[in-house]
């Protein structure tokens, strides 16, 4: 079983992991980490350290409905979450990740056009 990073939790939420197979669980952000834990299986869990966090990106929808986030490490790699409520999780988040490090994801009509202009620049 995980033991805790944090010892004050500042914001606890049902979310769901959408890291290969979606899986459910908690979300819950401390003093010192971010941290996932799933509701069936104890050993499958996420914890990362607010100093390893290097940025947060959201997808913002139409109307602006948040409809998941990403966290970012500073190693390269990153974890998809969603939960009932992702602005106040996103709020939450402010205190430990500055503003300048939360970020709005590109479109999927901006990365399609990013990659045509790609593919059309290496066309040259």
């Amino acid at each position: 079983m995980a033991q805790s990073q944090n010892t004050k939790v500042e914001y606890s939420a049902k979310a769901s992991s959408l890291n290969g197979l979606t899986s459910r669980g908690d979300i819950m952000l401390g003093d010192k980490a971010f941290e996932y834990y799933n509701e069936r299986n104890v050993e499958d869990y996420i914890q990362i350290p607010w100093d390893k966090v290097d940025y947060v990106a959201a997808e913002v929808l139409p109307g602006k409905k948040i409809s998941r986030f990403a966290v970012f490490t500073t190693e390269g790699s990153h974890f998809s979450f969603s939960t009932r409520d992702n602005k106040a999780a996103l709020r939450a988040m402010r205190a430990h990740v500055s503003d300048d490090r939360l970020q709005k994801s590109p479109s999927l009509a901006k990365v399609l056009g990013a990659g045509v202009r790609g593919l059309l620049h290496l066309g040259r």
